[in-house]
């Protein structure tokens, strides 16, 4: 891997230096400050191994990691050191490999998989997005009978595999995945596919920072905006003033200003310590595929980020998606999508011309970018275009009622008034002055005290009996869905803010990708390739806020942290109807372990199936499960500084 020097093509507008605060003791947190600091006395040492051989990265430029195929693999987790930014480090890698390798698995067979652990913490592989037994699903302390691949010790998985398509492994403990540790899977199908390509690649996306994860971590705590400059600035005030007139400004940043929020509160992590990877590849290097004109070139899009949302184009081409999350999809031809954390599309691309293209993925909050190139030639390269403008947060993001404001940009509202059922103003993040050293502003969040003692991991008691009230169809253009119910645990500091009109926004593409000239790909735009598994009603409904206090950076579920809360008893073989509630001006990547999420989008005999949710902020969506897999499961935003508070265990029984 190249050194960085220039921050733009580095995926990120700055760099800062690497500050050391002193870290909270975290329990299961696997890569201690002091051992990353000797990491980086290492690294001079050892920057000449592994993935620090020119030769290696050459070959990971263009190919990407290296692929196993089979039914039996020997995985050894490890650490290696690394340089992205011209800075060594150590990551934690799989075979010495960061990414890890590519695991390619056939539908039917059974796969062996013996890990070892080289490290001196507890470490664990999880299979996301794959069915299987609770015992091999890799979460320490929830799956059946597993608590961690102990140091110097081999765990064996062994599973069959009952599905195909593109899916991903991550560690589920501490903050391993944020140091490296995960990888692609591809399942080869048992019959012909639907649709025929003539190359095959895996696109992973991933955020690297050479900060200690423990010291963003306690930074975030402190003040949960750390890495957040794009708050407007003096020339956004110009512009609204010329735009929008004095009154309807000043009212606007009142509004904002009293409920101490910030319309860019987007990202919590950004390209201020981020560095975005393609394939494991830097932006300034860039990870190549080759093609030749006329051909099909499948592009496995893998979300393997720790907290970054990136959307995705290829500049001069269109991309036809083929599969969401491993499932078959009817082929849908866009030109961008989003994808939330640990998310997965496949789509097909027909270049026509011996030109060169470049994959572009900006991350939401547009304070950095991952790149590759597809090209005919090695020696050919693409513009890489410039990223939009960071996008404002508006009235549908905070949950409110926008009744006719459907499909309008929302963002110069004035909702400073606001009030929730307790006649309380929304608390929350105050960053609207927060610049960066060169004036630019980068991209928001306040959450700074987020909570994270004893690993909280949310807590619901409300979800164990079935919900009286009936069950709802979700329709994708119902922007009128009335008031929703809040639990008295929703409220008091560890809860800033209440939805009071979520909607549902399946055809909503997000804030920053609404009218924004481009065919972006919805939810409200999946549908199933093959009918419904499940034809039947659900048996009862379940409803889940996700909740947190912005400025504390405490995250939950219906405002009870996991110390304080019982787990999910769901009953095998039941149909379960799930509908999130969002009370944060967050997207959260909702994942359910062991089960498949069919969500609900009007059409109940296509309904597409997923692993990963994305909730976004202050909107309801609903999904179904067949509760099908007996035993422990985690159920958590995979948002990993989120994950340690929004998380549930799930028991089937």
């Amino acid at each position: 891997m190249s050194s960085i020097n220039d921050p733009i093509k580095g995926g990120g507008r700055f760099r800062r230096p690497t500050s050391r605060d002193t870290s909270p003791s975290l329990e299961g947190v696997c890569l201690t400050r002091r051992r990353f600091v000797q990491g980086l006395a290492m690294g001079g040492a050892v920057a000449g191994l592994g993935l620090g051989s020119s030769a290696l990265a050459a070959a990971m430029k263009q190919q990407g990691p290296q692929t196993l195929r089979g039914t039996d693999f020997n995985l050894t987790i490890g650490e290696q050191a690394v340089n992205f930014t011209g800075a060594p480090r150590i990551g934690t890698t799989v075979n010495g490999s960061l990414p890890a390798p590519i695991l390619r698995w056939r539908e039917g067979d059974t796969v062996t998989m013996r890990v070892t652990n080289l490290l001196r913490e507890t470490s664990s592989i999880h299979w996301h997005g794959i069915i299987l037994p609770s015992a091999m699903d890799g979460v320490p302390g929830i799956a059946t009978g597993f608590n961690g691949i102990k140091p110097g010790e081999t765990f064996t998985y062994q599973f069959p595999v009952t599905q195909s398509g593109t899916y991903w492994y991550h560690s589920h403990s501490g903050f391993q995945e944020q140091t490296g540790l995960y990888g692609s899977i591809i399942i080869d199908p048992r019959e012909p596919e639907p649709f025929s390509y003539d190359r095959d690649y895996v696109v992973m996306f991933s955020d690297w920072t050479d900060e200690d994860p423990t010291d963003v971590y306690a930074k975030l705590k402190k003040l949960s905006h750390y890495y957040n400059f794009n708050e407007r600035t003096h020339t956004d005030l110009m512009k609204d003033l010329k735009e929008k007139g004095l009154a309807a400004t000043w009212n606007n940043r009142k509004m904002w200003n009293q409920m101490r929020m910030s319309q860019r509160d987007l990202s919590d992590v950004t390209g201020y310590t981020y560095t975005f990877l393609t394939n494991g590849q830097t932006p300034a290097d860039g990870w190549t595929g080759l093609f030749k004109r006329g051909e099909k070139v499948r592009l496995r899009f893998i979300n393997g980020s720790a907290m970054t949302f990136f959307d995705v184009r290829i500049p001069g081409l269109k991309m036809t998606v083929v599969a969401a999350d491993g499932q078959y999809i009817e082929p849908v031809t866009v030109d961008e999508f989003r994808m939330g954390v640990a998310e997965t599309y496949d789509v097909i691309v027909e270049p026509k011309d011996d030109t060169a293209y470049t994959i572009f993925a900006q991350d939401i909050a547009r304070s950095g970018y991952a790149r590759g190139t597809l090209t005919p030639d090695p020696s050919l390269t693409a513009t890489i275009p410039e990223m939009d403008p960071v996008p404002n947060l508006g009235h549908g993001d905070m949950g409110m009622n926008m009744m006719n404001h459907t499909g309008h940009d929302m963002s110069g509202m004035d909702h400073s008034q606001h009030q929730m059922p307790d006649g309380k103003m929304m608390s929350g993040m105050d960053h609207s002055q927060h610049q960066m050293p060169d004036g630019k502003m980068m991209s928001g969040m306040d959450h700074s005290q987020h909570q994270m003692a004893g690993m909280d991991m949310g807590g619901m008691q409300l979800a164990q009996a079935p919900s009286a009230k009936p069950v709802m169809k979700p329709n994708p253009s119902d922007f009128t869905a009335g008031p929703v119910h809040h639990a008295a645990t929703e409220y008091g500091p560890h809860v800033d803010m209440r939805a009071d009109a979520p909607q549902y926004r399946l055809d909503d593409p997000g804030v920053g990708l609404r009218n924004n000239g481009r065919r972006v790909l919805t939810y409200a735009d999946l549908r199933n390739l093959r009918t419904t598994h499940d034809h039947r009603e659900p048996d009862r409904e379940i409803e889940l806020h996700l909740t947190g206090n912005m400025g504390r950076y405490m995250w939950s579920i219906n405002g009870v942290k996991h110390s304080d809360a019982e787990p999910l008893r769901w009953k095998l073989g039941e149909r379960l109807r799930i509908t999130f509630v969002n009370d944060t001006m967050m997207n959260h990547p909702m994942h359910l372990h062991g089960m498949w999420s069919d969500l609900e989008t009007g059409d109940n005999n296509f309904i597409p199936r997923k692993h990963t949710v994305i909730v976004q902020p202050g909107s309801r969506i609903s999904y179904r499960v067949t509760v099908d897999a007996e035993g422990g499961w985690a159920y958590h935003c995979h948002l990993l500084y989120h994950m340690l508070g929004m998380f549930r265990t799930v028991i089937v029984s």
